[in-house]
């Protein structure tokens, strides 16, 4: 639903496994924790979804009881270019209805322009522009 560009079905597809918006998420692992179902889930998508597909290749799709993890591309568009970058994310989905997510992604470093701009949001007092 992201990659569509169907906001509200990424929320309400959120909504369907969570008991309540208790949602934590490092992304990526090693920087400040983000809590809430709207930061964490509408918030990113508000931010980068105008610039960022995602393709989970199926054979990197893995689900073991109530755990989720994937290597994912991520095609970002920005000023003009695309570039693929690879991550790996992982949810697990605690017995209280509660979401945790990792992920596993190389920041990109003193980027300037567009991208910068929206990892200096995302990612406060982790990156610099």
């Amino acid at each position: 639903m992201w990659t569509e560009g169907n906001r509200q079905g990424w929320i309400d597809n959120y909504r369907t496994v969570l008991a309540s918006d208790c949602v934590r998420m490092f992304d990526p692992a090693g920087t400040a924790e983000k809590f809430g179902l709207q930061h964490c889930i509408v918030d990113s998508y508000d931010l980068f979804q105008p610039n960022v597909k995602f393709h989970i290749p199926p054979e990197t799709l893995l689900v073991n009881g109530n755990e989720v993890a994937w290597a994912m591309h991520n095609i970002i568009t920005s000023e003009g270019r695309t570039t693929v970058v690879p991550s790996i994310e992982t949810y697990r989905f605690e017995p209280d209805g509660s979401l945790a997510i990792r992920t596993w992604y190389r920041i990109p470093r003193k980027a300037g322009g567009e991208l910068g701009q929206m990892f200096t949001t995302y990612l406060p007092g982790d990156y610099e522009a």
